[in-house]
């Protein structure tokens, strides 16, 4: 199912925590990792043979993009002109715990998406730890506990944004 504007919170708000966990599982080798790509090619400008110079992803970054995509939480979105997620992004003080689960898919789409177009900025996201930041927030929202207000017989339910069936 592709996601976009209009369906992509339906289908994330009810994903479980057991859902999340591969994704989630990645947090303590991305915390272990200091080398996220590699740049290749003709990075000199030496020899005409060779390709421009491009970024190779390391296995954790290519594990991750697997993951998003096969979640699926990848949206269908104008990213170019979503400018509150360009604000979250460039506030290294952004607190992510501020915004609900679907939001910070629309960034990890953002991230992801802008790479296809800025060559390396993925692998800058994991380097400068934005990537990590999003992913402890989503452990975070999705292991919370739901609240329940009222007796059992009209209990409402709130889900703090997800949790297990």
């Amino acid at each position: 199912m592709t996601l976009n504007e209009y369906n992509y919170q339906d289908c994330i708000w009810p994903m479980t925590k057991q859902q999340w966990r591969p994704l989630l599982d990645l947090i303590p080798e991305i915390e272990n990792t200091s080398v996220f790509g590699e740049m290749v090619g003709n990075i000199e400008d030496e020899g005409e043979d060779e390709p421009l110079p491009y970024w190779i992803f390391s296995e954790i970054v290519e594990r991750f993009c697997e993951l998003v995509y096969n979640l699926p939480i990848i949206i269908e979105f104008d990213w170019p002109n979503w400018d509150e997620g360009r604000k979250i992004a460039s506030d290294e003080s952004f607190d992510f715990d501020t915004i609900d689960i679907a939001t910070k898919c629309k960034l990890i789409t953002a991230l992801i998406i802008n790479d296809r177009f800025c060559d390396g900025a993925l692998i800058l996201a994991f380097e400068t730890g934005l990537i990590l930041k999003i992913l402890n927030s989503i452990e975070k929202q999705v292991s919370e506990e739901p609240i329940i207000l009222g007796n059992a017989k009209d209990a409402i339910v709130i889900k703090p944004d997800f949790d297990e069936p």
